[in-house]
């Protein structure tokens, strides 16, 4: 079964409210095959572990590793002013939105994925991605906060081969894209997309 169709099946079971659509599904998946590089494979941003699973059919896909990050104890508590993204509709992040437990993440990722192209990591972006070190081939982030956006592109950037791409799922937030206009100054690269659509992507 080609994995558009794997996709649609795992949304189709699950049976309830998915954050990704096919089509970000299909970009990350594009990204990982356009790429051909070694290094593995990082997701930022787990919640139930649906994106996780399809991420992991990914991995198998093109024999790589996949390092999914999260706190698995929801939005962080934060003070930044969201309210509207790019569309005008609403967009607030409170402490503790879109938690769910590592076990809840694991038991999706084993029900509908390939657990053993996966390994979670727990924790704070902060206190976890400093400890990472291993070459990347492609990034999605899906974090939903300026702050955390500017942690993972700080520790995860560095570690992404040339030539690599990293997509976020936060595109259409206003904050997001300030953080995004800045590192895109600095480091002298295109985000395609951005202030456009909610996914974007960079290549490195």
């Amino acid at each position: 079964m080609k994995l558009k169709e794997q996709f649609k099946k795992i949304d189709k079971e699950f049976g309830a409210y998915v954050h990704h659509t096919i089509q970000e599904m299909m970009e990350f998946y594009q990204a990982s095959v356009d790429t051909n590089l070694d290094g593995c494979l990082v997701e930022c941003g787990v919640y139930q572990g649906i994106g996780t699973a399809k991420f992991s059919l990914v991995a198998e896909e093109v024999n790589k590793k996949l390092y999914a990050f999260d706190s698995f104890e929801g939005i962080p508590e934060n003070t930044e002013p969201h309210d509207k993204n790019i569309w005008g509709n609403p967009a607030r992040f409170h402490k503790g939105d879109f938690c769910a437990g590592l076990e809840e993440a694991t038991e999706n990722l084993k029900r509908f994925g390939r657990p053993e192209r996966v390994e979670f990591i727990k924790g704070w972006f902060d206190e976890t991605l400093p400890k990472f070190k291993k070459p990347i081939s492609v990034i999605y982030l899906d974090v939903d906060l300026a702050e955390s956006t500017e942690t993972c592109l700080k520790y995860l950037w560095p570690l992404l081969q040339k030539g690599g791409i990293l997509l976020s799922q936060d595109g259409h937030l206003p904050l997001v894209i300030k953080v995004f206009e800045k590192f895109a100054k600095e480091n002298n690269v295109i985000v395609h997309g951005l202030g456009k659509q909610k996914l974007v992507k960079i290549i490195k």
